[in-house]
């Protein structure tokens, strides 16, 4: 097999909307106080495209993502957060807890666009040695599969599900919290970048990034 990379293409979101993911994590921590904190190495992201890669392609990757950009009017990329969901990740009695995103329609021609850019580099079949692990830690099977059924799982209008991670939280609190008001808020992308990706779907590595052209 080649030697792999677990990548995740993603958006980097604007500033305010850090600032809700962080709140919203500070929350989920209360809930479960060792679930992992939003930092360098767990940015709060909106994924577009997680794949599979060839290690010795990673560059041409790049040259892919950033000929899409050059291609596609990023000033027409919005999102709007509308609710807290979850997921549940093989954690028994937990859930990981994301704000949900409504995609404008021109976020699925990019995630297309990228899509068919990136498919020549990409294999099937990742193992942990494809992610960013800490000292002893290892890749769920949840996290694996993930990714390699990214595609068709998430593509499309149908499909896809564009989300920010906000952390792990206790299924009791969760109900509670998903009940509650949310105030929905514009998310517009700040700049672009590729990540190699940890367990859960962490961006844990910076790859690759482009600032949103002003």
């Amino acid at each position: 097999m080649n030697d792999l990379t677990a990548v995740d293409v993603l958006v980097d979101p604007d500033g305010t909307t850090l600032e809700h993911a962080r709140a919203w994590n500070a929350r989920m921590r209360e809930s479960v106080p060792d679930g992992f904190a939003l930092d360098a190495s767990h940015r709060p992201h909106i994924t577009t495209l997680q794949r599979y890669v060839r290690t010795a392609d990673l560059a041409e990757v790049y040259d892919a993502v950033h000929r899409i950009l050059a291609e596609t009017d990023t000033s027409a990329l919005s999102y709007r957060a509308v609710a807290i969901g979850h997921a549940d990740w093989g954690v028994p009695g937990q859930g990981l807890a994301v704000i949900l995103l409504r995609p404008g329609p021109q976020v699925f021609d990019f995630q297309a666009a990228l899509l068919a850019a990136v498919s020549p580099f990409t294999e099937s079949g990742g193992t942990a040695a494809a992610f960013v692990t800490d000292p002893g830690e290892g890749i769920s099977r949840s996290t694996l599969d993930w990714v390699d059924g990214y595609v068709p799982a998430q593509i499309g209008p149908d499909l896809y599900t564009a989300h920010i991670t906000v952390g792990f939280a206790t299924l009791d609190d969760l109900t509670a919290i998903e009940a509650e008001p949310f105030e929905a808020f514009t998310v517009r992308p700040a700049s672009f970048a590729v990540y190699q990706l940890g367990n859960s779907g962490a961006a844990r590595k910076l790859l690759w990034s482009r600032p949103v052209p002003n």
